[in-house]
This record gives C-alpha cells, sequence and structure tokens, in this order.
C-alpha cells in the first residue's frame, strides 16, 4: 500500500494520495487550496492514474482544489449528500465573513458527483474503503477506513493488517473540529467520536485532515477534548469539555 500527503494552503489542510502500489491507480483525498500542482508531481513520482476525488467533508479548505483536478483527470469526485451544497456555495459552510476571503472566486461541482453512503463501502483504484457518516464538524462529514498490510518485522514474521483511519476534521492529534461554522454541532461531534472512533482498535493509524498523524489509543489516553468519552453502552458522555478549534 503507498500512502503520502502534504499540507497544502493557508490553511496546511492535509491532501492523501492513496494507491495499492506505485504504478496504479489512485485516489486523491481531500485536494485543498493550492495542493494541484503537488499532487500531480507526487502522481508522477510514483506513476500513478488517479481515478477519483474523495472529500472527507465540504469546508472549502479540503474541497478548494477538488473541481481542477476532477476536470484535469476527468475523474469523480465523492462527497456526502449534506454537504455537496458547499462545492457551489462555500459560505455555507464557513459563513458570509470567512467566506470574503475567497473574493470573487466562483465555485462549480466537477462534472461528475459521487454522494457517499453511510455504512456503504466504495471501491476504488483495488482499495476498500469503509464510509462512516460521523456529523458534527460539518452534517456531512465522513470517515474513511482501510487496511494496510505491513510486512513481518523479519522473514519468518507474518505481516499483520494496520487499520487506518482518514478522520478529516473529525479528530485530531490532541483536539477536535472546530464546531462553531454553520452546520456545527458539539455534542454531536462527541457523538460520533464515541460512536465511531473510540470502538476502532488502539492500533488503528488516524490521519487527519490538519496536524500529524495519531492512534487511536493515542486519542484516547491523552486527547483533553475525550475525557471519560466512552463508547456507547460504556459509559456516559460529559459536556463540559473545551470546544475544539484546528482549521475550517
Amino acid at each position: 500500500m503507498l500512502i503520502t500527503g502534504f499540507p497544502a494552503g493557508m490553511f496546511q489542510t492535509n491532501c492523501y494520495l492513496v494507491a495499492a502500489e506505485a504504478g496504479s491507480d489512485a485516489v486523491i483525498i481531500d485536494p485543498g487550496q493550492d495542493a494541484a500542482p503537488r499532487v500531480r508531481e507526487l502522481l508522477a513520482e510514483n506513476d500513478l492514474t488517479p481515478v477519483a476525488v474523495l472529500l472527507t467533508h465540504g469546508h472549502l479548505d479540503h474541497t478548494w482544489n477538488a473541481t481542477q483536478l476532477c476536470d484535469e483527470y476527468s475523474i469523480p469526485v465523492y462527497i456526502h449528500a449534506a454537504d455537496r451544497p458547499m462545492l457551489t456555495d462555500p459560505g455555507l459552510g464557513i459563513g458570509r465573513a470567512l467566506g470574503a476571503m475567497i473574493g470573487d472566486e466562483k465555485f462549480r461541482e466537477p462534472e461528475k458527483v459521487v454522494e457517499f453512503d453511510d455504512g456503504e463501502p466504495v471501491e476504488l483504484a483495488g482499495i476498500h474503503f469503509s464510509v462512516d457518516l460521523a456529523p458534527g464538524h460539518t452534517q456531512g462529514s465522513v470517515l474513511l477506513g482501510i487496511e494496510v498490510t505491513v510486512p513481518g518485522e523479519s522473514g519468518s514474521d507474518a505481516p499483520t493488517t494496520v487499520p487506518v483511519c482518514f478522520s478529516g476534521d473529525v479528530l485530531f492529534a490532541g483536539s477536535i473540529g472546530r464546531t462553531d461554522l454553520p452546520g456545527g454541532n458539539h455534542q454531536q461531534l462527541l457523538d460520533s467520536i464515541a460512536a465511531k472512533l473510540l470502538p476502532l482498535p488502539d492500533d488503528t493509524l488516524v490521519l487527519p485532515g490538519h496536524g500529524p498523524q495519531t492512534t487511536i489509543a493515542q486519542e484516547r489516553a491523552a486527547n483533553p477534548f475525550l475525557v471519560d468519552l466512552r463508547a456507547p453502552g460504556t459509559d456516559t458522555i460529559a459536556t463540559d469539555r473545551p470546544k475544539g478549534r484546528h482549521g475550517l
């Protein structure tokens, strides 16, 4: 499995490329502002052919270059229906005050848009992506999951499978997504994290929309926003935590 990424634009949004191996098909996840040039470089460096753009949610810092890349490579974009309107009107997700920063720039959908369904996986580039709706940061935020096979440490060791979650702006290393923008709901975000992320295995690698990678075990142990938060059926959810603010 090949997973590579980089932070892009003024918000340093993590854009990822995922492929079974070099020289194969690939998907692009969250190509934000100014991501396109580096995406092209990584595709060429690894001899990859893009087949789709996947969006964890509709905020502009994650979608800015999506239509450009979809047009360039004649590929579809995948997004949840609840966030789809933001493709043409980014102000719906970031508010009119923040929306003023885009000036007169016009946005439109790519020619082909595919809507994610909660719990319905997608098969792209020979890779199985699980799709879980996790509202709270936006109403259409999704978690994208894959499994990566890692060779054993020595020739005699069996390979192991590591779960990987592209968490968008739901969960970060040491933080959670902000909920003060249109469509945000703090308690709903906590509920989503408790129901969809905390039940994942400890070794699940979390690749977030901003900042460094982390693991579910690390966030359970040290994320101050998740104090006393438990998966459903194990405890109640406290509501007196700080509120996240990271990116858009």
